[in-house]
């Protein structure tokens, strides 16, 4: 007799999802409010998270390497490790989507810039330019609320 592993289910069901359940799913396992990232960030970590508690997490010896890694960054400040130095950008991963007269435009946040059509960019106001014609404000276009206001 074979057991049925309900992981594979549960991550299938994250994309049929609504938003409010994937919040409510996000407080259930990681305890914190969920961040105000866009939905297919909550998708990625609520799906890391439910394999991490069904089938574990990074060994211990992975952990402590990440670890001393840290402290050669920071010297030790773990105050420090918990702040990004580019906390106004999405974090790099991220696909922005944005529909244009008609035309899904895909944006992917990278290391040291964005990338858009197979090109490198350093800004999203250039690639809100390059789409519309004219100039754009890039939160705005791109539909992202400004939290630099809110700080």
């Amino acid at each position: 007799m074979t057991t049925h592993d309900p992981i594979p289910a549960r991550l299938a069901a994250l994309k049929a999802a609504t938003t409010p359940d994937l919040k409510r799913q996000w407080r259930d396992l990681f305890e914190t409010e969920p961040p105000p990232f866009n939905r297919r960030f909550l998708e990625s970590r609520l799906a890391s998270r439910i394999q991490e508690l069904a089938y574990g997490g990074l060994k211990p010896e992975t952990i402590r390497r990440l670890e001393r890694l840290g402290d050669d960054l920071d010297g030790g400040d773990r105050a420090k490790r918990s702040i990004r130095a580019d906390r106004d950008r999405p974090i790099t991963g991220t696909r922005l989507i944005r529909e244009w007269q008609g035309v899904e435009q895909i944006v992917t946040v990278t290391a040291d810039g964005y990338e858009w059509q197979g090109r490198p960019y350093k800004s999203l106001s250039a690639i809100a330019r390059a789409i519309t014609g004219t100039r754009w404000n890039s939160w705005t276009f791109f539909g992202m609320k400004n939290h630099r206001r809110a700080a």
